[in-house]
């Protein structure tokens, strides 16, 4: 007995006695987020044949490529639109940092319109994210989503995070950005071979755009890998290398040796970026009110307490940084 996962807009709506198609690839693999048999197809039953809303196709020369109406060609106003307007963007490695961002931002700003916008690093389809769906449910996602890249199944559909950000602040009118992967990152223990590396070009792609760019940093005090330890080589491989505009990288001002080992670490960034110790007063409360579970590597808030605490300072600080 197992689990699988079907996505009823791409192979129909399966039902109690279908025989189906699947790949178990990422359920032989073990993986913690991607766990599950993913169903192909119903050959008996083929979903109906659907009028084309667009000509963008996403997850190209897949078998399950889709198509979408690209919001560059829908909406004019993005055909000329090249500023972003000095918004904050909160850039941030973990699809698990997503809820407790938005937990900072509404801390201080509860009626902040904020868009998250998802790379397409992890997993493609945004439909695969809970965490998504119960934000979305409780309200904490007001100005709505936007898929980019190969990524798909949001509100609006761009094709590069340039784009997608210019969507969210000129179509979606949001206040803030939230740029990170979907659910179900890849590393390979190597410096360079991790999805994470995105996080510099979105930093960029934020600044040449007119934003604000602040940047999430990935922390433990868990995690077993020592590349993981304290401030994540992630961390300091996109922001420290990649990234070649400024960011402000929020760092929280905590007291106890981890968050003094952590602010050695983060003064490597220095002086690319500008490292802002950030209050923390209030935000474990915050996190504890998130309306879905925080889980970041299978753990949860009161097991890895300073990966969640990091990524509510970014959405504190870009909370303070109204336009």
């Amino acid at each position: 007995m197992f689990r699988a996962l079907a996505y009823p807009d791409l192979v129909g709506r399966p039902e109690v006695g279908d025989e189906v198609l699947l790949s178990a690839a990422a359920l032989e693999l073990g993986l913690g987020t991607g766990g599950y048999a993913l169903i192909v197809a119903i050959p008996a039953r083929l979903p109906k044949d659907v009028p084309l809303q667009g000509h963008m196709v996403k997850a190209r020369y897949t078998p399950l490529q889709t198509v979408v109406d690209g919001a560059e060609e829908r909406y004019p106003e993005l055909a000329a639109a090249s500023s972003l307007d000095a918004m904050p963007v909160v850039v941030a490695d973990l699809h698990s940092a997503l809820p407790a961002v938005l937990a900072g931002i509404l801390a201080d700003r509860p009626s902040a319109r904020v868009t998250y916008v998802m790379t397409d690093g992890g997993a493609l389809p945004l439909w695969f994210s809970r965490t998504v769906d119960g934000l979305r449910s409780a309200g904490w996602l007001a100005a709505g989503t936007v898929t980019v890249g190969q990524a798909f199944g949001g509100d609006l559909e761009c094709v590069t995070v340039h784009s997608g950000l210019l969507a969210a602040r000129h179509v979606l009118g949001a206040d803030i950005a939230i740029v990170t992967q979907g659910p179900g990152n890849l590393g390979t223990g190597t410096a360079w071979g991790f999805s994470g590396v995105a996080c510099g070009e979105a930093v960029n792609a934020a600044a040449v755009l007119g934003g604000r760019p602040i940047a999430a940093l990935r922390v433990s005090t868990a995690d077993e890998r020592e590349r993981h330890r304290g401030v994540s080589h992630h961390s300091l491989t996109a922001y420290g290398k990649v990234a070649l505009a400024r960011a402000e990288v929020a760092l929280p001002d905590a007291d106890g040796a981890f968050w003094r080992e952590a602010a050695s670490q983060a003064a490597e960034l220095e002086p690319r970026h500008t490292v802002v110790r950030v209050p923390v007063d209030g935000l474990d409360a915050a996190l504890r009110s998130s309306p879905v579970k925080l889980s970041t590597m299978g753990r949860g808030l009161d097991q890895d307490h300073a990966a969640f605490l990091a990524s509510a300072c970014a959405g504190r600080l870009a909370a303070t940084r109204k336009f």
